[in-house]
C-alpha cells in the first residue's frame, strides 16, 4: 500500500532520527513525500537511517545532523543546521529520549538527573530554538514524545515518569501560547512499543538489559505493561503511523493533548 502524498512541501526536523520510533517516523514522512532532517546523537544511528532511506529510495530528500539535545549550543546548532537545509520549517518531531530503570531508592542522583536533562530540557532547547522559524510557517506543528508512564503506575522508571509528565505539561502550555499563531502542539504516549530504548532496558525476566534493576525485580508488576491486542509489543511504525497523521492536515483540529498508543495495555 502506497503512503499517502500528506508531506509534499513539507519540511521537517525529527530528533531521534538514528534508531526505533524517531527512524520510523523519518521513514514514514519520507515516504509521504516530506523533506526531513534526522537528527540524533549517535552518528552511527543516522547512517543506518540514510542506508534504509536508501534501500527505501527515499534518501534524496533526508539530511543528517549530529546533536545532542541536552546542551544548548549543540541543540541551536542543529536547528539552524536543519533549516539551511530545508530552507525553512514546518514540523519538529522530539522523539530523542533515554530510559534508565532501577529501585526508586536506589537511583543515584546522576541518573535522575539525567533523564530529565535529556528527556525534558531537550524537548524544550530543540522546542525554543525551533519556534522562532516554525512561526514563519502556515501551519506549524510540534509533536513530543510523552509515554504511557506519564499517566500510568510503570515500575522502577520514576525519572523517566516524570519527564515525561512533564512533557505534557510542557506541550499543553505551549499550544496555548502560540495558538494565535496557528501552532499545533501535541503528545504522544507510546507504550508497549518495541524499540532500541526499550529493548536495551529489558520487559521480561528473560529480557534483562543493561541498566534494569538486578535483584528484588518483582516481574508481576511488569506484566501490566503487555498489550491486550496483538502478540506482543507493536514494532516503532506504529507510532510512526500516528505521528505522521498528527503533524498533516488530517491533525488539523488536534492541539494541546496526548494520543496514548498502547495496544490497549492501559484500557
Amino acid at each position: 500500500m502506497t503512503a499517502p502524498a500528506r508531506y509534499e512541501g513539507r519540511r521537517v526536523l525529527i530528533t531521534g532520527g538514528g534508531s526505533g520510533i524517531g527512524q520510523a517516523t523519518v521513514l514514514r514522512l519520507l515516504a509521504e513525500g516530506g523533506s526531513v532532517v534526522a537528527a540524533d546523537i549517535s552518528e552511527e544511528g543516522l547512517k543506518a537511517t540514510v542506508a534504509k532511506a536508501e534501500e527505501q529510495g527515499l534518501a534524496g530528500r533526508l539530511s543528517t545532523v549530529a546533536v545532542n539535545i541536552a546542551e544548548e549550543d549543540s541543540a541551536r546548532a542543529a536547528v539552524a543546521d536543519a533549516v539551511r537545509v530545508l530552507g525553512g520549517l514546518d514540523v519538529l518531531v522530539n522523539a530523542a529520549g533515554i530510559l534508565r530503570t532501577a529501585h526508586t531508592h536506589e537511583m543515584p542522583l546522576a541518573d535522575w538527573n539525567k533523564v530529565l536533562t535529556v528527556n525534558l530540557t531537550g524537548t524544550f532547547l530543540m522546542t525554543r530554538e525551533a519556534l522562532p522559524e516554525l512561526l514563519k510557517t502556515g501551519t506549524p506543528v510540534i509533536v513530543n514524545f510523552s509515554s504511557t508512564s506519564a499517566s500510568f503506575g510503570h515500575p522502577y522508571m520514576a525519572a523517566y515518569a516524570a519527564s515525561k509528565g512533564a512533557i505534557q505539561s510542557f506541550t499543553h502550555a505551549i499550544a496555548v501560547e502560540y495558538s494565535k499563531q496557528n501552532l499545533r502542539a501535541v503528545s504522544v504516549s507510546p507504550g508497549s512499543i518495541s524499540s532500541g530504548m526499550t529493548d536495551a532496558s529489558g520487559t521480561s525476566k528473560e529480557n534483562v538489559g543493561p541498566g534494569f534493576p538486578e535483584h528484588d525485580v518483582d516481574w508481576n508488576l511488569l506484566t501490566k505493561l503487555l498489550p491486550a491486542i496483538g502478540e506482543g509489543f507493536a514494532g516503532p511504525e506504529a507510532v510512526a503511523s500516528v505521528v505522521a497523521m498528527l503533524a498533516s492536515e488530517d491533525g488539523k483540529f488536534i492541539t494541546g493533548t496526548e494520543i496514548r498508543i498502547d495496544g490497549g495495555t492501559h484500557m
